[in-house]
């Protein structure tokens, strides 16, 4: 997704790249700053941006201490009203936090707590970004744990993990998936070629109209194997039965 919100360097004079050059309003009804995010660039960020939301909104449904986001603006800085010094990564996620609607996350009134992880799409306008400027930001000034960047058109694929104030580069399991310590799941692209989520045992995390579906089919599976059963038991009935009248006849 574009920048948005810090200076950068061009081959022309320093400027904030943002949708506009206007600062954010204040929502004096719910005292946030309200999200000042560019549109989505392609219908490719748009439905993995939408996939993984709703993946989290359903694995995290019994969870109240999680917040996460997509497309919206994290303000960590109270002065960027004059330096514009803000971001909004594309997902992020925060542990810890009061699951409640938002118009944006602002650090200095959430106790100071950063995003724990975050996931970029890349583009080709903005992939030099995400990955330089967007991840020394990261690492320096959020201390972000866990960083990921996904191509959702040529599917590169890549995170990192904090150590020791120092981003490594997150090694593959044997499926090319990447594990994420904060949210206790490994991440890859599956065989649809969208980014998902899996379990430590590899399983498919599922959305909900998956979870349903899979739950009929298995319903409709057990069906199919107790109507199976009981044909077998009648025609075992039948055949007992056939042999019995086949040895009186034989006795008569």
């Amino acid at each position: 997704m574009s920048s948005d919100g810090l200076l950068v360097e061009t081959s022309s004079p320093a400027t904030a790249i943002s949708p506009s050059n206007t600062v954010p309003k204040w929502d004096n009804s719910r005292d946030e700053w309200l999200s000042d995010e560019p549109e989505l660039e392609s219908d490719f960020h748009r439905d993995q941006i939408d996939l993984l939301l709703r993946l989290m909104r359903w694995y995290w449904r019994n969870r109240n201490d999680v917040y996460f986001s997509g497309n919206t603006t994290v303000y960590y800085d109270p002065d960027q009203r004059t330096n514009r010094n803000f971001r909004g990564p594309d997902i992020y996620v925060v542990f810890g936090a009061e699951k409640r609607l938002r118009n944006s996350w602002m650090v200095w009134r959430e106790g100071g707590k950063y995003p724990n992880v975050v996931f970029e799409l890349l583009s080709n306008s903005t992939a030099k970004v995400d990955r330089t400027t967007k991840k020394e930001l990261y690492q320096n000034e959020w201390k972000l744990p866990n960083y990921f960047w996904f191509h959702p058109e040529t599917k590169e694929f890549q995170g990192f993990a904090l150590v020791d104030g120092q981003y490594q580069e997150i090694q593959p399991n044997a499926q090319g998936q990447l594990w994420s310590d904060q949210m206790q799941l490994f991440v890859g692209v599956h065989q649809d070629e969208m980014l998902r989520f899996f379990s430590t045992t590899g399983e498919l995390i599922l959305l909900e109209e998956e979870e349903e579906r899979s739950l009929k089919e298995s319903a409709q599976e057990k069906l199919e194997e107790e109507r199976s059963l009981k044909e077998s038991a009648q025609e075992k009935l039948e055949e007992e039965r056939s042999l019995k009248e086949s040895a009186l006849q034989r006795a008569e």
